[in-house]
């Protein structure tokens, strides 16, 4: 049902921000990656170009808790789901699709999560309503593109 939605708005010329993630008790038992792919599978079983499609790993536990996934745990997923891309869609998906993290986002945490090579980017929910903090979160991404 989610793809098909993805799959009609880009039909109309608008571009998807795919989201994907696991609750708490998913990841205490392991099944992280299994969800993920699942996830990630009913995007596929829809889409048949990936160009205007950004991926957002946002674990549901971490959303609006203030709990975040370690810049460990985050790049760990972001790296599984690019390598899901190459072995299901293509390598060329796989390297050009931008994989951003969204899970309590925050000026405090940014820079460790922006330090990661799969993160893309953010999907920032509420603090993006703080100016000061929201501009430390686009500076740690900005940085890291220019450097790259």
């Amino acid at each position: 049902f989610i793809g098909k939605k993805a799959a009609y708005a880009l039909s109309q010329n608008l571009k998807v921000i795919a989201c994907i993630g696991e609750k708490l008790e998913e990841r205490e038992a392991g099944k992280t990656f299994e969800v993920c792919f699942q996830q990630m599978q009913a995007f596929a079983d829809s889409i048949t170009s990936w160009e205007n499609v950004v991926i957002a790993y946002e674990p549901v536990w971490a959303i609006g808790t203030g709990k975040v996934a370690t810049p460990e745990q985050a790049q760990e997923v972001h790296v599984a789901v690019r390598d899901w891309l190459k072995k299901n869609i293509s390598a060329e998906v796989a390297s050009s699709t931008r994989i951003i993290y969204g899970g309590s986002v925050n000026g405090s945490n940014c820079s460790e999560l922006a330090k990661q090579e799969d993160i893309d980017g953010f999907l920032v929910g509420g603090a993006s309503l703080k100016g000061p903090e929201f501009a430390t979160i686009v500076n740690s991404v900005t940085s890291k593109k220019v450097a790259v």
